[in-house]
């Protein structure tokens, strides 16, 4: 990550890459997770986020990443109280928060994080974290800022999560081509294990807990939870079949949870500040803050912290610098990285970031990532190329994904040249439908949505190209006739 498909305990099944995928699901009702306190201010305004407020302070790698530094933002801080206090009260307190997994599919973490934690007791079993800092989705560039600039906030935060879930340890698999990041991140754990923050007796807790680095090697797949697990153990990059579900079944086959970069990493802050303070910031049931990353055809293009549920408008406006060319020469948005459909200007102009106002506008809020379209983009060739990447990232192992992709990647390269008929845009529409959700991951579904935002809101510009390519065909051919 078109609308959000209602995410219960059974849509983990379908966890996504960088868990956007999931996160857009389609048209049908939202669930109502009691996570948040209903919005007492329904009038308010969002997205005047103080300084006091935003979490990543390192953000644009002004100080230094290292432990020195950490410790003077305030990381590290009564992280031992923290632990003490049980994994009941960490998730007690992430469920207060209101967060919802930051890598796309919006599920709440505390409910997520308890999974684990089942009746009974351990069974014999160690059990782990997973963090998917394969940052792969087109447009996405937040989760390798934290690990480049601000490497001990995940740390900690493996830490305190793991102690919510009762795991032993973390596996952090992070992106192959994030040389830098994997670089200062494996730094920082040195310097953590040093400190004795973590490793045995972390941070004199008695609580014992490893953090381990996987690089990857630039799968785009790999981002799905059951396919980083199989690429961690080993094996290929592909996903597995649900149930069992990582929760029980996940990394060599004990209880796992996978979960994104930026969810782990504001968890500390979260639990020293209290959950409502979190809760506080956004709408209900679209708490806290959010990292953005804005590309494009903006002035100033940039990754910042702001408050969930800050209207679009006012993000690129007042921390880009506005569209370049002013806001009337905007053409269109995609606002959550490449797997979400493209909004065009008229909804850009009202609507909020965050995932109901986006999935209410038949988009998906995804990893954050908007990435701006003014117009002079050719909007059906960047679909086109979008339609590509999909074709060339499938895995291949279901066949609606195998051969959907190159159907929808082959039929946009003609659509960008107009050299097809009007009644192929039917067609792949229909396509599409017939990709998503028929596929064991949501890559299948990341491929369609692109292309069905595209005939949503730009049906005519594909029209258009159709009947320009025709009328040129029409002029030659009597050229052709008299030679």
């Amino acid at each position: 990550m078109l609308a959000t498909k209602q995410l219960t305990v059974s849509a983990l099944k379908r966890s996504s890459l960088t868990a956007t995928a999931v996160a857009a699901r389609s048209v049908q009702p939202r669930a109502t997770f009691a996570t948040a306190a209903p919005d007492p201010s329904p009038n308010r305004t969002y997205g005047n986020l103080s300084d006091e407020d935003r979490i990543f302070t390192n953000l644009y790698g002004k100080h230094d990443f290292r432990l020195a530094g950490a410790l003077k933002r305030g990381d590290w801080y009564k992280t031992k109280e923290i632990i003490l206090k049980g994994h009941d009260w960490i998730i007690n307190e992430m469920k207060t928060s209101g967060l919802r997994g930051r890598g796309g599919a919006g599920f709440p973490s505390g409910l997520k994080w308890s999974f684990m934690n089942k009746p009974g007791g351990p069974d014999g079993r160690p059990r782990y974290l997973v963090v998917n800092a394969d940052e792969g989705e087109p447009g996405t560039c937040k989760d390798r800022e934290i690990m480049r600039h601000d490497p001990h906030k995940l740390i900690e935060g493996c830490l305190v999560a793991g102690r919510a879930m009762s795991a032993n340890a973390a596996y952090i698999y992070i992106r192959g081509e994030f040389y830098n990041e994997a670089s200062n991140l494996q730094e920082a754990i040195n310097e953590a294990y040093k400190a004795g923050l973590i490793g045995k007796n972390a941070c004199g807790s008695g609580y014992d807990f490893d953090v381990y680095v996987h690089r990857g090697a630039g799968a785009y797949i790999c981002g799905e939870e059951t396919a980083l697990i199989e690429s961690i153990e080993g094996k290929q990059g592909k996903p597995r079949l649900k149930p069992p579900f990582p929760a029980d079944v996940g990394l060599f086959g004990c209880p796992t949870t996978v979960a994104n970069v930026e969810t782990v990493a504001v968890a500390p802050t979260i639990l020293r500040r209290g959950g409502s303070w979190f809760a506080g910031l956004g709408r209900a049931r679209n708490s806290g803050t959010k990292l953005f990353c804005i590309s494009g055809h903006v002035n100033k293009p940039c990754t910042v912290e702001e408050e969930m549920s800050i209207p679009l408008r006012d993000l690129i406006d007042k921390h880009c610098g506005g569209v370049r060319g002013g806001w009337d020469n905007l053409l269109g948005i995609i606002p959550g990285g490449s797997s979400v459909p493209v909004l065009p200007k008229k909804i850009c102009e009202e609507v909020l970031m965050d995932f109901d106002s986006l999935r209410d506008a038949q988009s998906g809020l995804g990893t954050a990532a908007v990435i701006v379209m003014d117009k002079s983009t050719d909007m059906v060739q960047a679909i086109s190329r979008l339609s590509a990447f999909y074709k060339h990232e499938s895995c291949g192992q279901c066949t609606p994904c195998r051969e959907g992709t190159g159907w929808l990647a082959n039929m946009m390269a003609r659509f960008e040249t107009g050299n097809a008929k009007k009644a192929e845009i039917d067609m792949i529409e229909e396509l599409s439908r017939q990709i998503e959700g028929h596929t064991i991951c949501a890559l299948g579904d990341a491929a369609a949505w692109p292309v069905q935002g595209l005939i949503r809101h730009f049906r005519p510009e594909i029209e258009k190209k159709i009947d320009e390519f025709h009328a040129r065909r029409r002029l030659e051919e009597p050229v052709a006739a008299q030679a």
